[in-house]
């Protein structure tokens, strides 16, 4: 579609005036009618983000354009995140950020130079970020994120939190939830990565052929339900839209869950989960209870590290073997660093996932991506504990109170403790794991 198109289906001509009658059951034609009904997109919208349009239509690029994200944290994955989102033409974004440049984030974040050291991370990141796509209003907060209530979402389509401690995600994740509003969490410790999200409910289309088993409305997993299908005729074929809901846990819920019943039950599907999960939610403990991250050159840590590792790994019913030596000292040797690559595919991910979400196209993840660098690998675990189907096409939803957020915050559901206690390294040597040959990992 050249220009002069553009601007002259934006003065409102059709293409009935220009090119005679329009071919309603053409695909390129029915988006050609939408751009043309798209009154608040002006024409060098539509020809900046043509390619997109025409990969997801003008309605999936009309509510990116008027979706309002927040960010918290801005360095390396959190400036991957931002480039994306930013570049794919959402409305605004606000970035969340108390801390100040230091040196260490010269090295991976590439919106800061060195003349930003000792400024405000969001201010200083935002000035270049804001040059990538001026249409889009990037905005910053230099507040902590931890003084907001559940109100200050609220504006908000879309909430991302990068780079925190477990505590810190489940508390921005409980007051989303109050103010219903999708939630994803996502950190990278060198060449590993993870994300999580908490879309609450979700619901999105998937657009194809019909297939000689068409879609009927069923429960399709414990979380996914088909809830309606409508067909039509396009250019000869018989196309169905399939409308599909997800149901998700919160964090904490989801953190505490086992791996589900078609892994467990399935020998070579438990095999091959990675070993990163038990060791993420190790770290999670860890620095929950000691305050910090682990020492590289601390063998008591080590120890400590060891234990917890191998108490998730039970918890998970994985395979003793599934946690080696080696592993947990590249692990340990890649915690709190960050490296470009790593940043930039998990924050990609995270960013096409979101992009996914606010457009209500595709799939997206349920729930948690665990991504290991060194075998680039990324699987998708779908992490529930209080979900069950019931009936056709419904899941019951986990809705909390905010009083029983508040108690999940202190470590408490319903009145029971959650398990958020990992206890010292017993004696005897029982935190090493039994054929991983744990004991002889030496810190280099």
């Amino acid at each position: 579609m050249s220009t002069n198109d553009i601007n002259m289906l934006s003065n409102g001509d059709t293409m009935d005036q220009r090119n005679g009658a329009l071919d309603t059951h053409d695909a390129a034609a029915e988006t050609v009618a939408a751009i043309a009904q798209a009154q608040a997109m002006s024409a060098d919208e539509i020809a900046l983000y043509d390619r997109q349009i025409r990969l997801w239509g003008v309605q999936a690029q009309e509510r990116m354009r008027s979706a309002n994200i927040l960010l918290i944290s801005v360095k390396a994955l959190g400036t991957e995140i931002a480039k994306n989102l930013i570049l794919n033409g959402i409305g605004s974004l606000t970035i969340v950020d108390s801390e100040q440049v230091t040196e260490d984030d010269l090295g991976a974040q590439y919106f800061v130079r060195e003349e930003d050291v000792g400024r405000n991370r969001a201010e200083a990141a935002s000035e270049r970020l804001q040059e990538l796509n001026p249409r889009v209003a990037v905005r910053t907060d230099s507040s902590n994120i931890l003084t907001k209530d559940q109100t200050y979402y609220a504006p908000f389509q879309l909430v991302i939190a990068c780079d925190q401690n477990l505590e810190t995600m489940a508390t921005i994740n409980a007051a989303c939830r109050l103010a219903n509003r999708p939630f994803y969490a996502s950190g990278i410790h060198g060449f590993y990565g993870f994300i999580f999200a908490d879309l609450i409910v979700h619901d999105y289309i998937i657009e194809r052929e019909t297939s000689n088993m068409p879609a009927t409305i069923k429960q399709e997993t414990a979380t996914r339900s088909i809830v309606g299908v409508t067909t039509k005729k396009q250019n000869g074929k018989n196309i169905e839209t399939v409308t599909k809901r997800e149901i998700y846990s919160p964090l904490l819920l989801a953190n505490t869950s086992p791996l589900p019943d078609d892994i467990i039950r399935n020998r070579r599907k438990m095999r091959s989960v990675t070993p990163l999960l038990p060791c993420m939610r190790a770290l999670w403990d860890f620095e929950r209870d000691v305050h910090r991250l682990p020492a590289q050159n601390s063998k008591e840590d080590l120890t400590v590290f060891t234990g917890m590792a191998t108490n998730k790994l039970k918890e998970l019913q994985m395979p003793i073997e599934s946690l080696t030596a080696e592993f947990l000292r590249s692990f340990l040797h890649n915690i709190g660093s960050e490296i470009v690559p790593t940043a930039a595919f998990v924050g990609g991910r995270l960013a096409e996932d979101a992009i996914n979400v606010l457009g209500k196209r595709e799939q997206p993840i349920q729930n948690f991506v665990m991504f290991d660098g060194e075998n680039f690998d990324g699987p998708i675990y779908p992490l529930q504990t209080f979900l069950q189907p019931n009936g056709l096409g419904s899941v019951p939803q986990v809705q909390l109170t905010g009083l029983e957020e508040v108690q999940m915050q202190n470590g408490h559901a319903n009145g029971l403790p959650i398990n958020n206690a990992i206890s010292s390294a017993p004696a005897d040597g029982q935190n090493s794991i039994q054929g991983g040959d744990v004991e002889t990992i030496a810190i280099e």
